[in-house]
């Protein structure tokens, strides 16, 4: 076999590794799921229409509920990667990678079926999401066929982005509650962001941080592509901002994984 097919081997059987560590072990992801669905049902049922109201739509909670979604959707990838950094933390200081150090495998195939593994289970937590929402009222109905395939593919491109940065915060940790913790901004960025309210109606010396971060362009741009909102040069913005982390989660996750172990 060449070395390209040991490698897209070995990654498979890492990939099914930790597949069945989440069928397995399921707490962590369903916490994580619950969070953004939970703010979903609470934004839109508790505070739908003083919100739709204060951001000029009128006391309008299905309004509101429309403006909110894409917004949950990427907080849900932030929330799924925690558990990736977790994950990689475990392997890192329980000593299997020392194992697999000692195989004959490809080193780089144990980062990837992470990060496949990961992505995998942000697009299926994000279709949960989405089904929730579609629950209890979201329409999507002025989307085209092509716009609905540049969504997925912008959620995709956000959860690899994402995903690389939260390996590289695992491999950091000297363990799983630090890995959480080092994570935490995934989950705290999106509210920081345009996902409930628009940046115009946030304080003057708040815009910058909300506007200058990647949820905001992506939010926006997915907010666009559902709801045929203006998209403006968030489209490409959001990009660069998914091109450059995915970039440089890669590099700082195999730099820090080909280290020697302590």
């Amino acid at each position: 076999m060449s070395s390209l097919s040991l490698a897209v081997r070995d990654a498979s059987t890492m990939l099914r590794r930790n597949l069945l560590h989440a069928r397995r072990y399921p707490s962590m992801t369903l916490n994580l799921l619950l969070t953004p669905i939970m703010l979903l049902l609470l934004f839109v049922y508790v505070f739908g229409d003083v919100m739709s109201a204060g951001i000029g739509g009128g006391a309008d909670r299905s309004a509101y509920l429309a403006y909110v979604v894409p917004g949950i959707l990427l907080m849900t990838i932030g929330g799924t990667v925690v558990g990736t950094a977790v994950s990689v933390s475990n392997d890192m200081t329980e000593g299997i990678i020392a194992r697999f150090r000692t195989m004959a495998i490809h080193r780089g195939s144990v980062l990837i079926g992470h990060v496949v593994g990961s992505v995998l289970q942000s697009i299926l937590s994000v279709v949960l999401v989405g089904a929730v929402a579609v629950a209890v009222g979201f329409r999507s109905t002025d989307a085209t066929v092509l716009e609905w395939l540049a969504a997925f593919g912008l959620l995709v491109l956000f959860a690899v982005a994402l995903t690389w940065i939260a390996v590289g915060m695992g491999l950091i940790s000297p363990n799983a509650e630090a890995a959480s913790n080092n994570a935490l901004p995934m989950i705290l960025l999106p509210l920081l962001s345009s996902a409930f309210v628009p940046v115009d109606a946030m304080p003057g010396w708040f815009q910058p941080i909300a506007e200058y971060q990647p949820f905001t362009p992506a939010i926006e741009t997915l907010r666009g592509l559902l709801l045929g909102s203006e998209i403006g040069d968030n489209g490409w913005i959001a990009i660069v901002w998914c091109l450059g982390l995915t970039v440089l989660g890669y590099f700082w996750s195999a730099s820090l994984f080909k280290r020697d172990p302590k």
